[in-house]
């Protein structure tokens, strides 16, 4: 049997690390060639690592969330033959990492085997905590000195976390009941004021660890259950910010500390908006041999918002706050932020002002089915110089949408609802909708901002302007 070594390959692009943001295997799992064994990601790009032979998982080489340099191993198996890991080559390579200053008794030289170090680290821990229970003893053998392995001998979950779950459905014991505990417990549970009778005990009989007075001083003394049978829920779940959501939430951060927001919302009336999109998805008539796609709202948005710019070029924008420069673009590139199962993704609409409303359409469908596939490219999710936000039927009232940084302006949709509206003689039903909408204070004045939705709100009320051109 040998050790095949998996590195980081080159994701290309001219990208030096990426984040590992998942594991499909995990120490001791057989994998075969070709099968997925990570993925990382690079900006918005998510690239799957696959197995180039066939083997069993001995070591993994990072954790989900670190950032690992392009050429850093990542994962060990032992495969059947050589493999691409020579015994010397290992050889020197433990030495290196775990050098002693005393030569082997049994003429090893200055190296050592990793398990006569571990043993050996293990033995002095043992020595050196003679007033700790034989349980806890018991621990520290089986800890792991290097963090690779995730605290514990081959990456699985540690006895004291097995000890922490049986801890929780403890009981605090009856009054005269008498606590089972080592001197060394009952030492340091008097020195800390702690009643032993209200620690549950984890180990054969109730006896009390060292590690049931860490948790009992972390959470406190258990609360009796009622008789309805209701108990308090105190477990505490970690959860690490990865891969796409870690970017999300540090572009979120990122606008919110640089860009000073002020929302403007306007209530639009769009019963004959909802009217003329009705009747032309009714229409099938092929357009250039291909049948014309179904019509949402946001192909009408997008070609109000093309209108409103060309009278406002200043809200078509990106904002270099370091460097105080304004660009301004020609070109109109909207993006549509989308919720997709990995998070928050904006794919863009290029040139907006080159498409008619079944070109918006179109291109609305198709970069909505490649964001939701995980298809998308880094092209198709960058490059935006004004943003749309959806929340679709769940859209609510009243949002405040959040800057796509270092856009200057983004368009939120709200839920259309149906209410009265007064007419002047009577109330007649009305499809009723608002856009919140939030502008780059340093750049957008609010009466611009104001003067650019009056306009939008306009164009949607009386659709027909969208399609008048000039």
């Amino acid at each position: 049997m040998g050790e095949y070594v998996i590195k980081l390959p080159d994701v290309g692009e001219g990208v030096a690390e990426a984040e590992l943001v998942e594991w499909h295997v995990k120490i001791g799992d057989p994998v075969r060639e070709d099968m997925v064994l990570a993925a990382v990601m690079t900006d918005k790009a998510t690239v799957e690592i696959p197995s180039p032979t066939d083997g069993k998982v001995l070591w993994l080489g990072a954790e989900v969330g670190d950032t690992v340099a392009v050429g850093s191993p990542i994962l060990r198996l032992e495969v059947a033959g050589e493999g691409n890991v020579s015994a010397s080559a290992e050889a020197n390579a433990e030495a290196k990492s775990t050098p002693t200053p005393n030569p082997s008794p049994q003429g090893g030289g200055e190296s050592v085997t990793a398990s006569s170090s571990l043993a050996a680290s293990a033995s002095e821990r043992a020595e050196s905590s003679k007033d700790v229970s034989p349980k806890s003893s018991r621990l520290a053998e089986t800890e792991s000195p290097s963090p690779l392995w995730g605290g514990v001998r081959g990456g699985g979950t540690s006895t004291s976390a097995v000890h922490g779950a049986t801890r929780a459905t403890g009981a605090p014991r009856q009054e005269g009941e008498k606590p089972l505990a080592s001197p060394a417990v009952r030492l340091r549970a008097k020195e800390a004021g702690i009643d032993l009778r209200q620690v549950p005990g984890s180990g054969p009989a109730g006896r009390i660890a060292h590690e049931d007075l860490d948790a009992f001083l972390r959470h406190g003394a258990p609360v009796a259950r009622p008789a309805g049978g209701l108990a308090p829920d105190e477990a505490i779940e970690e959860i690490k910010v990865v891969g796409l959501r870690r970017r999300i939430a540090e572009k979120m951060r990122l606008a919110k500390s640089r860009i000073p927001h002020i929302t403007y919302v306007e209530e639009v009336d769009v019963t004959a908006l909802e009217d003329l999109r009705a009747a032309l998805n009714r229409e099938k008539r092929p357009a250039g041999g291909a049948e014309r796609p179904k019509l949402t709202l946001l192909p009408f948005l997008i070609r109000a918002m093309v209108k409103a710019i060309a009278e406002q070029p200043q809200l078509n924008a990106l904002f270099d706050d370091e460097a105080g420069i304004i660009h301004q673009y020609g070109g109109v590139h909207v993006g549509i932020a989308a919720q997709t199962p990995g998070g928050l993704v904006v794919p863009v609409v290029r040139h907006a002002e080159a498409r008619d409303l079944w070109g918006c359409a179109l291109e609305v469908n198709r970069l909505a089915e490649a964001a939701k596939a995980g298809t998308a490219t880094r092209e198709e999710l960058s490059g935006s110089t004004i943003t749309i936000t959806s929340l679709g039927a769940l859209g609510g009232v009243v949002t405040t949408p959040v800057i796509n940084h270092p856009e200057v302006a983004i368009v939120g949709v709200n839920k259309m609802m149906v209410r009265p509206m007064w007419d002047g003689t009577q109330f007649v039903p009305r499809k009723m909708m608002n856009l919140s909408s939030s502008f780059d204070h340093r750049v957008i004045d609010g009466w611009d901002a104001a003067v650019f939705i009056q306009r939008i709100k306009a164009l949607l009320e009386t659709p027909a302007l969208i399609f008048v051109e000039g």
